[in-house]
């Protein structure tokens, strides 16, 4: 029913937004929530997802490469470090274009994308930086497009609502009402991302008001409202179906993937994404570490059935990785099912 009922959605005409918006509520800061919470603020610092937007001026990647170069057709392009700074220049050598870049999207575990601001707007660069390379490649959402002059061949300009979505993820507190808020906002995914403004909570935890100081329990969400907080950056079910992409590209909008698994089941606990993944931890990459997570449904105690042809390592059969054209980096595919070789990839 649930099901049918995320399909009728789909097709209805409604606007879906990438980023989150939070309420107009003042936010306590991480600083404040580790008062409490050490041991999860702690492992948390460590995650890509506290350190997924940070300044040029921090940015190690760009340290330790001070001198990035990269050519498309007559276009020369370079990231040069100068003291804490990074200044991206393109020429076709009739004409250039030099700007310093002011924010680092990723860790770069994968790759990094730089973003610029020019006459007044946000430009995302049209180079990124590709761990695999340990250089300069183009940009994902450049692929397939040529630039028609020396503006577009140094980036694309980036309307409200996108500069917008793309802080919104990448920090916290920078969004407000719909609006994007720089002077507010903490690089980086904080505890108020996911749980909300916590000044109110502060306050009555200090006051010792018990009933104030209560916060949604996140650990207590179902699968299919775990889908939606996480989707909230990752995609949800809806925002794929509705604009896409189709094929590999959707590879990396984990929610969608997930849901489209034929034993995701929107109220069963065991398949939601924190059943796996730890929210205030790294990336646990050891494959056999996550057997225990499928034998909580699959298992024969539990009468349902488990695999003929292995007892280990299921995710490696069962949640393939994928090549993403352009990523320069393999995705693990969370729509669950036997993958069998030479198998179309099932949208």
């Amino acid at each position: 029913m649930r099901r049918a009922l995320l399909v009728a959605q789909a097709f209805l005409p409604v606007f879906f937004c990438a980023a989150p918006l939070p309420a107009a509520a003042p936010f306590a800061g991480d600083q404040v929530c580790a008062e409490c919470h050490r041991e999860q603020a702690a492992k948390f610092r460590a995650t890509p997802m506290a350190q997924a937007l940070e300044t040029v001026a921090r940015c190690a990647i760009l340290k330790d490469h001070p001198d990035l170069t990269f050519r498309e057709g007559a276009y020369q392009s370079r990231i040069a470090r100068d003291g804490d700074r990074s200044v991206l220049t393109v020429t076709d050598g009739r004409e250039t274009i030099a700007v310093p870049l002011a924010w680092a999207f990723g860790r770069g575990q994968a790759g990094q994308t730089y973003v610029f601001e020019r006459n007044g707007a946000f430009y995302e660069s049209r180079v990124s930086y590709y761990n695999a390379l340990r250089a300069l490649d183009l940009t994902m959402g450049a692929l397939g497009s040529q630039p028609k002059d020396i503006e577009m061949a140094a980036g694309r300009r980036m309307d409200s609502i996108g500069a917008r979505d793309c802080f919104g993820c990448h920090s916290t507190d920078g969004v407000s009402e719909g609006r994007l808020h720089l002077e507010s906002m903490a690089p980086g995914v904080g505890c108020e991302s996911c749980h909300g403004p916590a000044v109110k909570h502060v306050a009555a935890v200090r006051a010792g008001d018990a009933a104030q100081a209560k916060m949604a329990k996140l650990g207590a969400l179902s699968a299919e409202d775990t889908s939606e907080l996480c989707g909230k950056c990752h995609r949800t079910w809806s925002q794929i179906a509705v604009n896409g992409p189709r094929g590999v590209n959707n590879v990396r909008f984990q929610p969608y993937r997930l849901t489209n698994s034929k034993c995701y089941d929107v109220s069963d606990a065991r398949i939601r994404c924190t059943a796996c993944h730890d929210p205030h931890g790294p990336l646990e990459t050891n494959l056999a570490s996550y057997d225990r997570n499928c034998a909580a449904c699959h298992s024969a105690a539990a009468h349902t059935k488990t695999c003929r042809v292995a007892k280990a390592n299921c995710a490696g059969c069962h949640m393939p990785k994928i090549e993403l054209p352009g990523a320069h980096a393999r995705f693990t595919d969370h729509q669950i099912r036997i993958a069998r070789a030479g198998q179309p990839y099932p949208n």
